[in-house]
């Protein structure tokens, strides 16, 4: 048995996981309840201890850790590298050798938008493709890229920051310290400061309210909505032209919008590529949801000790 961890900026969801992927049990631990008083990697290894005293008979035991991380994560030392100072004191978290050294068993650790990806290829939207892009649309931009079968990991692991090449070079300042940066413009934070340019935001609290104004007839909020469309489909445009993948995956609870974003983006994508990247192409919401990122670092895992 493989305990998956993945650990995002407010929660860590823990789990017994078999080398299929399926997910027998789970729970959540909060890592932000005191403001990140108490270190993040802290609060993994309470969690994990009560998960594990909770299934001391687990089938087979534990054989290792697969471990999907936020932030940029030096895949080979298993440690937090960067995170543009979004989250205190979580740079140089060093989860491997914590793990390592506690639970005497294989620890694997990779970026949570780069599991997420991988996850996708092995149960997900994209099973079976050799080639696919995951771009995941939420607070910031993240994703990753597989390419003959394989994850674009980098020299350090931290490749496929999606959200951090720029659209605009004289555009909105990004909080990586550049300009015009795809997240600035594709997240759902940059399509809600849209919206709340032309409305109030008691209306529009977030983006679930303002889907619901999109349906209602708001005419408005559907040109904010066309307008967020067409800087997302730029960003991906370029990434096909990039990567000339099978299928680009898009991940993030508004994902969940198939009529009113996933088939207008696939519409423009499409019509603004070269015509043959668009050969055989296809554009889809992901579909593992939050597993996504525990799938995907159970195939980090297994690669990993397979030597691949």
């Amino acid at each position: 048995m493989i305990l998956g961890i993945d650990v995002g900026g407010t929660a860590a969801k823990i789990g017994w996981m078999t080398r299929e992927g399926i997910i027998l049990r789970r729970q959540e631990v909060p890592v932000n309840g005191d403001g990140y008083a108490t270190p993040i990697l802290t609060s993994v290894l309470r969690g994990a201890d009560a998960f594990l005293a909770e299934s001391p008979d687990a089938e087979g035991g534990l054989e290792g850790i697969a471990v999907s991380a936020t932030g940029q994560v030096d895949d080979q030392s298993g440690t937090v590298i960067g995170t543009n100072g979004a989250i205190p004191g979580y740079e140089g978290t060093a989860f491997r050798q914590a793990l390592e050294e506690k639970y005497a068993v294989p620890v694997h650790v990779l970026n949570d938008a780069n599991a997420a990806a991988l996850g996708e290829t092995f149960l997900g939207g994209a099973r079976g493709c050799r080639d696919a892009v995951m771009v995941t649309l939420g607070t910031g931009v993240g994703g990753g890229v597989i390419s003959g079968g394989k994850l674009i990991r980098g020299r350090r692991g931290i490749a496929g920051e999606l959200g951090h090449f720029s659209i605009d070079r004289h555009g909105v300042l990004c909080s990586c310290g550049q300009r015009g940066c795809f997240e600035r413009y594709a997240s759902t934070t940059a399509l809600m400061r849209m919206a709340w340019e032309i409305t109030d935001r008691e209306s529009v609290p977030d983006g679930r309210a303002f889907f619901v104004r999109v349906r209602a007839g708001d005419a408005e909020m559907a040109r904010v909505l066309e307008r967020w469309i067409e800087q997302i489909a730029v960003g991906v445009i370029g990434l096909v032209h990039l990567f000339n993948p099978e299928i680009v995956l898009i991940g993030g609870g508004v994902s969940r919008q198939e009529e009113l974003l996933i088939k207008p983006l696939r519409e423009q994508v499409i019509r603004g590529m070269m015509p043959r990247f668009a050969e055989g192409f296809r554009l889809e919401a992901a579909k593992l949801g939050n597993d996504a990122g525990m799938i995907g670092a159970l195939k980090f895992w297994l690669d990993q000790e397979k030597g691949q």
